[in-house]
């Protein structure tokens, strides 16, 4: 017979990945770096320029949403170009854009100059 708590210990365990992929989520730099991958390809030295940190923090931010498979790597030369792992992020981005607009905490989401996220209320700008 299985115990409460060995359920909700199995239960926690089932959302590991949920989890994982919130937390890759949950941290505004790691935030931006993906609205930015959404728009393509980009370097360490791309990411830093534009956040404005350190080379070693952007790397840390990196690192966590390869480890939530959120982000994939790809060598070229001494170079790694970093881009989402997955084209479904742009799904999640558009849900968080239209329940923030619906929570009364609206913002815009979509990848600099592009249209690929609903506007709030679900719109596609």
């Amino acid at each position: 017979m299985v115990t409460a708590s060995e359920s909700a210990a199995r239960t926690r365990g089932e959302l590991a990945p949920a989890a994982a992929l919130f937390h890759g989520l949950s941290d505004p730099t790691r935030l931006s770096i993906v609205q930015r991958l959404t728009a393509g390809e980009a370097r360490v030295v791309d990411l830093t320029a534009l956040l404005g940190m350190a080379q070693s923090t952007v790397s840390a931010h990196l690192a966590c949403l390869r480890d939530c498979d959120l982000v994939v790597a790809r060598p070229e030369g001494r170079q790694m170009f970093y881009s989402l792992a997955h084209p479904e992020v742009l799904d999640v981005l558009a849900s968080a854009q239209v329940l923030l607009g619906v929570t009364g905490n609206g913002m815009d989401l979509r990848p600099a100059g592009g249209s690929d996220v609903p506007a709030a209320g679900g719109e596609v700008a």
